[in-house]
């Protein structure tokens, strides 16, 4: 056998006695990385205070873990997986707009891997391509003789000596104006449009640990808590200062406890999603780099523990469940609309099934009890028009601070789901969306191309993988309470 061979065969042998290693910790909750020492240290666990209501909520986490974990998680499952939602269009090229780019990741775990040309669906590489039904599209001249608007169809003889034309700046201002009224509802930047953007396969580049952490990491966390959120009690802030305590959100009003809440379950989500698939094990072999993820509880310990965390790790654990509950009352009011998506992906059987499968997560979703209730929001008169644009451009920066992320990989993912968080915000607080289901527009047999309210496609697959991304957090919290108890 050759020496490469002989290597091939060694590093299987590894690969397999660690994946048994990996079955064996988590069938054994008394063994694995923290078996208790004593029955104090059993009971001081991430979950000890994870139990009842959910705070500015009207459920308990029970309620959610079961409806999550038995209702939605499987659903999400398959239907993330077909083509419509694996392929998202983003620019990792982006540089950063507040600080110099001096932090890229060179572990090759970090890279993104490209999908071929000839695996992406015709049918989505077809729509973006072409123009949109934007409300940019009704000042077009495409627009203009698609609806008559020509010469040759005016017959009022009165108007045959005035100058009926527009000049071709007049139009790019309309078109100016009319992506400005668009981009008034924006939570989030949208970038799939620019240079350098391009489609990423995510089921080939997966969400999990790289390696990537430092310095760099840090300052991007630091960034969103402390230059973005509304802040705390400085004089009662303790040693993790890019998180406000959770005792300090008493004293601040329902905004802005809602604006920490969102973002620090964001962050507790993705840090299980790290924990979950940990690299474990990774080959030197530099011509064919492998790596070996699984579960670290000690990992998921040292980040979320009362000790590792000064008291506030349960409390972030416990956001992650508020986030959960903003995107889903999103999905379940932008229902009506997402019914009427094609989901075109150009394969008819595939695009079938996907409709069928939205429709069933969506009558699944609206049958939830206690949802969020958006209403409770913005709704101290002139006062909330300022707490709503506020709270836009602070998500709209937390967007642009994503371009900063050093790692390729983290960065991917990081947008993806900010974008669906702005995706939904957008959905609970657009007044167009209010407007056109007031009106029993989604209800009409036909609706015209360039509607009130419309959402694009990487909206749309950000909106479901980030959703998807809580869903396997609150999933893969199962396992961790399993094991920690």
């Amino acid at each position: 056998m050759s020496a490469r061979g002989t290597r091939q065969v060694q590093r299987n042998l590894w690969a397999s006695l660690l994946a048994l290693l990996v079955i064996l910790y988590w069938a054994d909750p008394t063994g694995g990385y923290f078996a208790a020492l004593d029955e104090t240290e059993t009971n001081k666990n991430c979950f000890c205070e994870l139990e009842g209501s959910i705070n500015d909520c009207s459920c308990d986490v029970d309620t959610v873990d079961h409806f999550n974990n038995m209702k939605i998680f499987p659903r999400l499952q398959s239907l993330l997986v077909k083509n419509f939602f694996r392929f998202y269009k983003v620019n990792l090229r982006q540089e950063c707009p507040f600080w110099p780019d001096d932090s890229r990741c060179a572990i090759r775990f970090c890279q993104v891997e490209n999908c071929e040309e000839q695996a992406i669906p015709q049918g989505i590489k077809d729509k973006g391509e072409h123009k949109e039904k934007a409300a940019a599209f009704k000042y077009s001249r495409e627009a203009q003789s698609a609806n008559g608007c020509s010469d040759a169809e005016d017959f009022d003889s009165a108007l045959g000596f005035l100058d009926t034309s527009i000049s071709d700046q007049a139009h790019r201002e309309f078109e100016l104006w009319a992506k400005h009224d668009e981009a008034e509802e924006d939570f989030c930047i949208v970038d799939d449009h620019e240079e350098g953007s391009q489609y990423v396969d995510l089921l080939l580049n997966p969400e999990r640990y790289t390696g990537y952490r430092g310095e760099s990491a840090h300052r991007i966390w630091k960034s969103i808590y402390l230059e973005n959120c509304f802040g705390g009690n400085n004089e009662t802030a303790n040693k993790f200062s890019n998180y406000v305590p959770h005792l300090d959100l008493r004293n601040v009003c329902l905004e802005q406890r809602a604006f920490y809440r969102i973002i620090s379950g964001l962050h507790s989500s993705i840090n299980i999603h790290l924990c979950s698939k940990y690299l474990l094990s990774e080959s030197k072999d530099f011509l064919d780099p492998q790596g070996i993820w699984g579960p670290n509880a000690q990992e998921f310990k040292r980040r979320f523990s009362p000790e590792t965390t000064g008291g506030e790790g349960p409390h972030w654990l416990r956001n992650l469940y508020f986030i959960y509950l903003v995107e889903l009352r999103a999905l379940a009011k932008a229902a009506p609309y997402l019914r009427r998506e094609d989901y075109y992906t150009g394969i008819a059987e595939e695009d079938d099934e996907v409709k069928l499968a939205i429709n069933d997560l969506l009558s699944v979703i609206e049958s939830f009890q206690s949802h969020f209730d958006e209403n409770a929001l913005f709704s101290s008169g002139i006062a909330s028009i300022k707490f709503k644009s506020d709270y836009k451009e602070k998500f709209r920066n937390i967007s642009r601070i994503m371009s900063c992320v050093g790692c390729d990989k983290c960065k991917l993912w990081g947008k993806l789901q900010t974008q669906g968080l702005g995706t939904a915000l957008k959905i609970l607080y657009s007044e167009k969306l209010n407007l056109a289901t007031e009106s029993g527009l989604w209800d009409r047999p036909h609706i015209e191309a360039d509607p009130i309210f419309r959402l694009s496609r990487p909206e749309i697959v950000a909106l479901f993988n980030a959703f998807g991304r809580l869903s396997n957090s609150i999933y893969e919290m199962e396992n961790f309470r399993r094991v920690l108890r």
